[in-house]
């Protein structure tokens, strides 16, 4: 299908609205109500989805429907240990954190910044927890920096408070927690299964470029290990019992490559995705020399990977697995296909990045857990080429097997695709996307879902990202220009099977204010429709007046029933808070969302976890008070008073004991 320059949303979407009409004889988009079901999933009776919408708020609090709950389970600096002082949050504006002892007390303590969460049952009234810290807010954190900015700078902070550093490093990577029911959902103080990784924690490389000489210190091929991980967003829990935390943001960590002297085979590996040039965003490189590109070239390489962790086993080495690719991972999405490979969804969180997918080489062995422990080091890592007609491919990036992935090319080994994975994706032509974030898959289907948050660049004129040469027009898979409020797209599996090359795909959701106008189930007139930037579409949903409006869509996940669950992170519209949302993906009310939960001011909404009795929904609360300071936060929540505002898990269930979520 081509496009025009003048091509709008309306001329992309009545096209592909007409096209699956005249395919499903007059259904349009709710055909796909009739996608073919996955082998590894019983169809459940579809939840009605009773509950009273939350209207949208803009309070210092959680809201949510008649009938619920929601327990604050671990807030940032609760101990997890007996040995160690939990945190004092009306200290913090008085700079606590920067006392001797605290980023000790940090390492032993719920992490900051709470973002993906694995749940791992025990039995029915106990489970394991793992929870992503996904970065620091130094502005919060510490009494003088938002401050410091107008005068000597935050490098100087830093100069000045060099324990702030060691904090940060303590507050971030990842929180392994048990917890117990007897009521309510509480966290166990001294379990043998609680531990923190953070920024210091030793890390095995694994997988191709375990032993890739750019991921050594010393520049010679060696078994490389990283020191931490840190910007860990979304999540997965794999087959096999692991918790998969995605390191994203990692660029933002280190500074100081503008005076670094780098050789070509770094500069090539830092085209696509570099450090700072100056100054990073928290400035550890000016008290720790890990972090200073110009000291230490490599560093950073070494992130920007899947991790995987054995919450079960704490005494195992926690590893990094570079078969899955070196880029923004938002998250991990972990299924079987058909014949019992694992396959791993992930999308590259920044404008007109790609979305990708690893098929393991090996199959999933229930009967023997050890075999499964190095699945992910072997397998093919493919990426997603979209095309407007509403097919599209899996592009193998498999060194020597495309013209463009050969030593010609620049690709010495399986090694280098890894480690310069956004290049290789360019190459063999991959679909750029709208910020591709978290990947949830139907249980019910096995449709898969991916949200796009935003694209604000869409339609720009100025040149791509990086100096690439790349068409920034909206197209059938991003079809909002600019596009703000972000949209949600729905792939099908050939025959179901997540190991497919070949998918069909459908546009979802147009996220925003269905009372700006939305397009339905069949094209709509020029003269009919909203401002393209504007206009939103629900899965067909023809009701507006019981639509929730929201913007950004974050993570996703998934009850038993189909029912898709979506949190934001972004501005909302009609100033509301960032919350938790709630569609049917199938039947009469397909798209028809509902907004489940409010948060409180300046937090981004994370999570979005159902245990298998479907009773539990456990989110995470991101930076509340993000648009304040340690001294005047915008955010008091969860503790009130003059307490820090504090990151935390919460636990959100039925009142009625014999209730299920969504009723």
């Amino acid at each position: 299908m081509t496009r025009s320059p003048s091509d709008t949303i309306r001329d992309v979407l009545n096209r592909r609205l007409s096209r699956r009409r005249m395919m499903a004889g007059g259904g349009g988009l709710a055909a796909l109500s009739f996608a073919p079901r996955t082998v590894w999933a019983p169809e459940p009776p579809v939840s009605p989805l009773g509950f009273e919408p939350v209207a949208g708020a803009a309070g210092d609090r959680v809201d949510l429907p008649p009938g619920y709950r929601a327990d604050v389970i671990l807030r940032w600096g609760d101990a997890l240990f007996g040995d160690t002082p939990a945190l004092d949050p009306e200290r913090v504006a008085r700079g606590a954190l920067l006392e001797d002892g605290a980023a000790e007390a940090q390492a032993r303590q719920f992490g900051y910044n709470c973002d993906g969460v694995g749940l791992f049952p025990i039995d029915e009234d106990r489970m394991l927890v793992c929870v992503n810290h996904e970065f620091p807010s130094p502005s919060l954190l510490f009494p003088g920096w938002s401050e410091a900015r107008a005068t000597r700078g935050w490098g100087e902070f830093v100069r000045r408070n060099p324990r702030s550093v060691a904090y940060m490093q303590a507050a971030v990577g990842v929180s392994v927690v048990e917890l117990v029911h007897d009521g309510a959902w509480r966290y166990v103080l001294d379990s043998p299964f609680n531990r923190r990784v953070t920024a210091n924690t030793p890390i095995e490389m694994a997988g191709p470029a375990r032993r890739h000489v750019l991921l050594s210190d010393s520049g010679v091929e060696a078994p490389a290990t990283a020191l931490g991980t840190f910007s860990n967003c979304a999540s997965g829990v794999t087959p096999w019992g692991t918790f998969l935390t995605a390191e994203e943001n990692v660029d933002t960590f280190f500074g100081n490559r503008g005076a670094a002297n780098l050789a070509p085979d770094l500069e090539r590996a830092y085209a696509r995705l570099a450090p700072r040039r100056r100054d990073s965003a928290y400035r550890w490189e000016y008290t720790d020399p890990r972090f200073d590109v110009a000291e230490n070239p490599r560093e950073s390489l070494k992130f920007g990977w899947i991790v995987e962790i054995d919450p079960f086993a704490p005494d195992r080495a926690v590893r990094k697995r570079t078969a899955l690719g070196r880029f923004k991972h938002e998250g991990a999405t972990p299924v079987l296909a058909r014949d019992g490979r694992a396959v791993i969804y992930t999308g590259d969180d920044e404008a007109f990045e790609y979305f990708y997918k690893f098929v393991t080489a090996e199959r999933f062995d229930p009967e023997r857990p050890e075999r499964n422990r190095d699945l992910l080091d072997t397998g093919t890592l493919y990426v997603a080429r979209i095309l407007d007609d509403g097919r599209g491919e899996w592009l193998p990036l498999v060194w020597n097997e495309h013209p463009a992935l050969t030593p010609a090319a620049g690709f010495e080994s399986q090694a280098d695709i890894a480690l310069r994975c956004r290049e290789a994706a360019d190459r063999v032509g991959a679909t750029p996307l709208d910020r591709p974030e978290d990947v949830a898959v139907s249980p019910v289907t096995g449709a898969v879902y991916l949200a796009c948050t935003q694209g604000l660049d869409r339609g720009s004129a100025e040149d791509g990202p990086a100096g690439r040469d790349i068409d920034r027009r909206a197209d059938a898979a991003n079809p909002r220009s600019p596009n703000r409020w972000g949209h949600i797209l729905e792939f099908i599996e050939n025959g179901a099977d997540a190991a497919a090359e070949t998918f069909r795909w459908e546009v979802f959701m147009l996220c925003g204010d269905p009372a700006a106008g939305s397009l339905r189930t069949t094209p709509v007139a020029a003269d009919q429709a909203p401002a393209d930037v504007d206009v939103t579409y629900f899965g067909g949903s023809a009701d507006d007046e019981v639509l929730s409006a929201f913007a950004n869509p974050d993570n996703l996940g998934f009850d038993s029933a189909g029912n898709l669950w979506i949190v934001t992170d972004g501005v909302q519209p009609r100033e509301n808070n960032n919350g938790c949302f709630v569609c049917p993906t199938q039947g009469e009310r397909r798209g028809e969302v509902r907004q489940f939960m409010s948060g409180p001011f300046d937090a981004e909404i994370c999570g979005c976890e159902i245990t298998a009795d479907g009773r539990t929904l456990f989110l995470t609360v991101q930076h509340p008070g993000s648009g304040g300071s340690a001294i005047s936060p915008t955010s008091r929540w969860p503790d009130g008073g003059d307490a820090a505002p504090r990151p935390s898990l919460i636990a959100v269930e039925p009142i009625d004991p014999d209730g299920k979520l969504g009723e």
